[in-house]
């Protein structure tokens, strides 16, 4: 019989079926034997009652608030960081909040399984909210990149329970379903995010920004205490608990991304790519990735050794990397994570530093992208659903993406409506087949015992590539406007603040507008060359996705739930469920 694990509190906290940390506290009981063979599984059964449905919204109003900011402070973004003098440091706005919602996931899933995923959301929605009001009130950049720090946390908790507790719920071949109603409610805050960013701005206090998530906050917070009271460990010790996470793996993996990421965030604005100031933290962060990922024990007390498994099962260090297919899902969950930041950071600068649109209407005017995107990934988790079939999505949807991003490079001031229309159609829709049926592939390319580290490592990756997605793009956009500013501008003021870094800040239509003619013609144009090669280089990542399609294995999408994490009025039952 299959059955699907896919939980990844269980496995990183070690309290699950696969859970090879000492002790048995966690693990779950078995019915009876069957003779000469493995133990029979207790399955849940799958049952949409009120409390499915009532935990369901409660999950959705945690995506509002992560899709809200998300969004929300793209098009706001330039002014806040020329109203507080960010200057080249305003990319620590955005990367420090990608870093903390990357590196607490791992973490975010041990104490879940440990401490029970009620009390870990409660925590990471009053964390996200305690960060929007530490942002709302910052009087410095210092204080406003602290309070994204929280923020980031608080997110990637919410990301990582969220996937959690609907791993919990439903089997695996009806999870993406669910993960269509996500994306439905994340397409609401993708869609007002923008707008209501540029509206703020352009119509208040910037601070407001953040003071939205406040009351967004305490809505989620009621209907988690009302609703979410699921199964947790509630016999063993916390002593007990602590000692079994990974300490020296969460510090490992937190040092060596806030390594990489400074290498990113320097290179090209601080220092050039060939400087020893960029490529020691970049080789040493990224030796410590590998580090994270290589086998250790932990020992806890004299003669106690507890196996350290954050991410991989250690002693299977490697066998998430062994199946091509979840290998090539893992790298292009990075490049689509990626390519979403990619477009939505930087297009909605084309809009206001070549067309002059305000921030308002730069976020009316990336629209289409979350229309077409977040409904496209609905309907294709639901085809996923249905037919269970992944690899043609992948396939037509990264050939989308690479011809979509590239066809961005030729926007210019003179574009027409129509164009700036119809050009983002074909990334929305490559993206909308994409984004919710990788983890199902994901997880069903590993072996039945991985599902659940699976799960835990694709949450970390997805948000580890955003990190990227805005800082390559932003190295590419200062490399570049650099060189076309000193070619082009004349006037020392102008070039200035289109050089060492500071072009994003300078890109709004304030800015250009407060240049006359020809001055402002010439910013426009080394803004138009600029991201230009920031849409072209874009071009190689879902060039490189595409092919990496064609190796995927069909992999048959397992249709049982076993977890010892279901709701707690529900008795347990073997039961198939027919999809």
């Amino acid at each position: 019989m299959s059955t699907d694990t896919a939980d990844p509190g269980a496995a990183l906290a070690g309290t699950g079926p696969s859970s090879d940390l000492g002790g048995h506290a966690g693990q779950q009981s078995s019915p009876g034997k069957v003779q000469g063979e493995a133990q029979s599984k207790e399955e849940y059964a799958y049952k949409q009652d009120y409390r499915f449905w009532s935990i369901i919204i409660a999950l959705c109003t945690m995506q509002i608030l992560c899709s809200l900011e998300n969004t929300v402070v793209v098009t706001s973004l330039p002014t806040i960081v020329h109203q507080l003098g960010l200057g080249s440091s305003y990319i620590w706005v955005t990367n420090i909040f990608f870093l903390a919602t990357s590196v607490v996931q791992p973490l975010t899933g041990q104490l879940a399984g440990l401490f029970g995923r009620r009390h870990v959301a409660l925590f990471v929605v009053a964390l996200y909210t305690l960060g929007s009001g530490l942002c709302g009130g910052a009087n410095g950049p210092a204080m406003l990149i602290a309070g994204r720090a929280v923020q980031g946390a608080g997110s990637g908790g919410m990301t990582a329970i969220m996937g959690i507790v609907i791993s919990d719920l439903v089997p695996l071949r009806l999870r993406s379903a669910y993960q269509a109603i996500l994306a439905m409610t994340y397409a609401i805050g993708m869609a007002i995010g923008p707008v209501v960013g540029g509206a703020i701005v352009q119509n208040t206090t910037w601070r407001w920004v953040f003071y939205i998530n406040l009351p967004v906050g305490g809505v989620s917070l009621s209907l988690l205490w009302l609703f979410l009271r699921v199964k947790w460990d509630k016999e063993t010790k916390t002593w007990d608990k602590l000692k079994r996470i990974d300490y020296a793996g969460n510090f490992l993996l937190i040092t060596a991304t806030v390594s990489v990421l400074i290498a990113l965030t320097w290179a090209g604005s601080v220092y050039p790519w060939s400087s020893y100031h960029i490529l020691a933290p970049f080789i040493i962060g990224l030796a410590g990735l590998v580090g994270f990922f290589c086998p250790r024990r932990i020992c806890m007390g004299a003669g106690a050794c507890n196996t350290a498994a954050l991410i991989i099962n250690i002693n299977r260090p490697l066998r998430l990397f062994s199946n091509r297919t979840s290998a090539i899902i893992y790298a292009n969950t990075f490049i689509v994570s990626m390519l979403n930041y990619w477009i939505f950071f930087f297009l909605p600068l084309y809009f206001q530093a070549v067309q002059l649109s305000t921030p308002t209407r730069s976020g009316v005017q990336i629209l289409p992208i979350t229309l077409i995107a977040v409904p496209g990934a609905a309907v294709g988790a639901v085809a996923l659903a249905k037919w269970g079939r992944y690899k043609a999505f992948h396939i037509i949807g990264f050939a989308c993406l690479a011809a979509g991003i590239g066809s961005f490079a030729i926007l210019d001031k003179a574009s027409s409506t129509a164009a700036w229309v119809c050009l983002q159609i074909l990334p929305s829709v490559g993206a909308g087949m994409v984004l919710d049926t990788l983890l199902p592939a994901f997880q069903a390319g590993v072996e039945e015992v991985d599902s659940a580290a699976a799960a835990a490592s694709w949450s970390f990756v997805r948000s580890f590539g955003n990190i990227w997605g805005v800082a390559i793009p932003g190295a590419v956009l200062n490399i570049y406007s650099s060189r076309y500013a000193s070619e082009l501008i004349a006037d020392t003021t102008a070039r200035v603040s289109l050089q060492n870094g500071d072009a994003y800040s300078s890109g709004t239509r304030d800015f250009v507008t407060s240049f006359s003619e020809p001055m402002q013609s010439q910013i426009i144009e080394v803004f138009t060359r600029a991201l230009s090669k920031v849409f072209l280089i874009g071009i190689t990542f879902p060039a490189i996705a595409f092919l990496l399609s064609f190796i995927e294995r069909e992999v048959k999408l397992r249709k049982t739930l076993e977890t010892e994490f279901g709701l707690e009025e529900t008795g347990k039952a073997t039961q198939n469920v027919n999809v």
